[in-house]
């Protein structure tokens, strides 16, 4: 039998550097900023902003990526 656990696997080593990348991208960029939208000012972490434009961004990539999927494959 094959023991897994002592085989160095790639995509939890990239995993773990990406982890303490974000964790000290985290504690870089903790002070607050101010973002202004029509009426709205809203005071968060620099971290915390970015994140929620990524995850905006990939989501709305996501659904747009859908969306064209399946109007290919209707007109097909």
């Amino acid at each position: 039998m094959v023991n897994h656990m002592n085989k160095t696997h790639p995509k939890l080593i990239v995993s773990i550097i990406i982890a303490v990348l974000v964790i000290i991208f985290m504690f870089q960029n903790s002070e607050t900023v101010q973002i202004h939208l029509f009426f709205w000012t809203i005071s968060m972490s620099r971290a915390i902003m970015v994140f929620s434009l990524l995850i905006a961004g990939i989501l709305i990539g996501w659904f747009l990526n859908s969306y064209f999927s399946t109007k290919n494959t209707k007109t097909k």
